[in-house]
């Protein structure tokens, strides 16, 4: 008899072919519609017809992200190309992403434009466990070094989430659903525009029993961990008036985390827990002078996290008990400037001004005795120039190139520049893109400040920031009218300066590192109603000290979709499959080294319009049950299932 995940994987693949097969014999016309010609900003900062963009990107649409039941940034991000997302544990453990192999802390994530990197996480990574999808209209993901554009922490590529701006009629919606580990998810929103105002927002809750975070396949592992996560998110437009207009966003979040000791065996803890604080405030004016040639704006964000972990002593850990507090404050004013000096030619000016601050306590207490962690309150400040210039020549040839100069108060100065052409053949359907960009990454606070130990120092004040530079080439080529586009591209980064820690001196500039790989698409609509993707990455990515293969990069990821629609009823398939990749066991000294096993995930989500702005949804993650780890030690839900519904009106 078939076991229970083969049967789970034949009913979805029977409904889908069956789907498939009534989207094509309902197809009247020859030629079917070509793919949507998509406008990103995230590249150039400028709403740009992305084949006129010769960064390596993807845009993944609201459209996308119901479709196929995506809550949480972490989920959306699963099926990018070139990208692998890092998740210690279930829902709410913490979530890195690595970009064409770079480290996490080489990712610069972006709500709006603003950036959401935290300043007192060590590193100065952004955690993406807590980003939830609720009032965004798209997110578009950039590869490769970006820094003039976005500054420090972009040698990898750029993570952008764009919130929804209201119009139209003022409209309702509503969601809820419910599934496996006693998962409760809700979200209720409002938007629309009256008059000169148009405005959004909207309240979500995602609750869950969870997994435990220690890999429960691991010897002493059986306590699940939970997470609950509420969050506010609301935008506000406003016509001014003779060419101006002004924006206002808040997003807040209050979530908290079961956790365990560590990934291994013997990592559970039953009381240890994380309660976590977050609010971002963006306020921006746009004016358009000398008839409409010269855009400015002026911006103005704050970003406050405060992170509170408590573990006291329990039956396990009768003599360990620890506490922490974690605080961070980010301010960053923008003059930000477009000239538009020709029909083909579009100049762009700004100047920056960042300033971040943080601070932490730890106390903890073990048979040894009790030991104390304090990190001052200490600040940094940034101040940055940059110029970029676009060029459009004949409707062919484009042409982006831009240049930034940073001054960090305590690293010193670091210099960027970006070249990135594309030429379009119409005859063909052919677009030829390369790109040739550098980036850096300034010290952290806690790499500049943190005190030494006993044991010997940690903070180096003298650290200088890390240095990438990166290049790609790649081809788009559109067959069958864009019915069907094939896509291909090669990349090579290369670190140097990379900050590396050592017991005898602290954090020191030493590092060296080196990706590349190939990265291959497919997209189709073969007819109304269905489409197709598929995309293939290889790399890899090697420490250029020890020849070693970096850790926690897959050697390889496959990810294809298969969607159609017919009349009421629509159902997507995806498939991901990650290749191997070394970890180390960092559960047992001297931390040997592992390697990860491959694995495949199968998901399905079904939508059902019922009318009157009704819709109900079901979704199924992991249908082939596989036992899965993207970090050693740590582990990750098996099969699973929810429905629910959305209203609209």
């Amino acid at each position: 008899m078939a076991s229970p995940c083969l049967r789970r994987a034949a009913l979805v693949l029977t409904i889908l072919s069956a789907l498939s097969s009534a989207s094509l014999a309902g197809e009247d016309q020859k030629t079917v519609p070509p793919l949507r010609h998509e406008i990103v900003v995230t590249a150039t900062r400028l709403e740009t017809p992305r084949r006129e963009v010769a960064s390596a990107m993807t845009v993944i649409p609201v459209e996308t992200l119901l479709r196929t039941g995506k809550l949480t940034l972490a989920e959306a991000l699963a099926d990018v190309p070139g990208l692998a997302a890092l998740q210690y544990g279930g829902t709410g453990g913490t979530v890195s992403v690595s970009i064409r192999g770079a480290n996490s802390e080489h990712t610069l994530v972006l709500l709006d434009g603003v950036e959401l990197n935290d300043p007192i996480n060590p590193s100065r990574s952004a955690d993406l466990a807590h980003i939830t999808l609720d009032q965004v209209e798209r997110v578009e993901v950039l590869r490769g070094p970006q820094g003039p554009l976005y500054g420090s922490d972009a040698l990898g590529g750029v993570i952008n989430i764009i919130t929804r701006k209201g119009e139209g009629r003022p409209r309702f919606n509503f969601a809820a659903s419910g599934g496996s580990l006693r998962t409760v998810t809700g979200g209720l929103g409002v938007g629309g525009a009256s008059g000169r105002v148009s405005f959004s927002a909207g309240l979500s809750y995602h609750g869950t029993e969870g997994v435990s975070a220690a890999d429960s396949a691991l010897d002493g592992n059986s306590e699940r961990d939970g997470y609950r996560n509420l969050g506010f998110s609301g935008r506000a437009d406003v016509d001014l008036g003779r060419g101006a207009d002004a924006s206002f966003l808040v997003r807040a979040t209050r979530d908290r985390v079961e956790l365990d000791n560590f990934g291994g065996p013997f990592g559970d803890d039953p009381n240890s827990r994380q309660d976590y604080g977050f609010v971002l405030v963006h306020g921006q004016v746009r004016s358009r002078l000398l008839g409409n040639r010269w855009e400015p704006r002026w911006s103005f964000s704050v970003v406050r996290a405060v992170r509170d972990h408590e573990n006291p002593a329990d039956g396990l850990h009768p003599f360990d008990s620890e506490t922490g507090r974690f605080e961070s404050l980010s301010l960053k004013a923008e003059w930000l400037n477009h000239v538009y000096l020709h029909p083909s030619q579009t100049l762009t000016v700004g100047a920056e001004l960042e300033a971040e601050r943080g601070r932490s306590d730890y106390e903890s207490q073990s048979a040894w005795g009790p030991s104390l962690s304090r990190f001052p309150n200490t600040r940094a400040a940034t101040a940055a120039v940059y110029v970029q210039d676009q060029w459009r020549l004949a409707g062919r040839l484009f042409i982006t190139a831009g240049l930034r100069l940073d001054r960090h108060d305590r690293a010193g100065s670091a210099f960027t520049y970006r070249l990135a052409p594309a030429l379009s053949i119409p005859e063909t359907g052919t677009i030829l893109r390369a790109t040739y960009g550098t980036g850096f990454k300034a010290p952290s606070l806690y790499q500049l400040y943190a005190p030494g130990t006993a044991w010997g120092p940690i903070g180096n004040a003298s650290l200088e920031p890390e240095r990438a530079a990166g290049w790609d080439a790649g081809v788009e080529q559109d067959v069958l009218g864009g019915a069907l586009v094939l896509s291909a591209g090669y990349f090579r980064n290369t670190f140097r300066n990379l900050v590396t820690f050592d017991f005898v001196r602290g954090y020191i500039n030493v590092g060296r590192a080196r990706t590349e790989g190939v990265e291959l698409g497919l997209e189709a609509r073969p007819a109304d109603g269905l489409s197709a993707s598929l995309s293939y990455t290889r790399q890899k990515a090697r420490d250029e000290d020890t020849g070693l293969a970096l850790l926690r990069r897959p050697r390889s990821k496959l990810a294809a979709e298969l969607a159609g629609r017919v009349s009421a009823f629509e159902a997507t398939l995806t498939i991901l499959r990650m290749g191997p990749s070394e970890d180390r066991d960092f559960s047992a000294f001297p931390y040997p080294q592992v390697t990860l096993a491959p694995y495949t995930l199968l998901n399905a989500a079904f939508n059902l319009r019922l009318g009157g702005g009704l819709e109900g949804i079901a979704r199924f993650d992991n249908i082939l049950d596989a036992r899965y780890a993207s970090v050693w030690g740590y582990g990750r839900p098996r099969f699973t299932a929810s429905v629910g519904v959305r209203l609209s009106r």
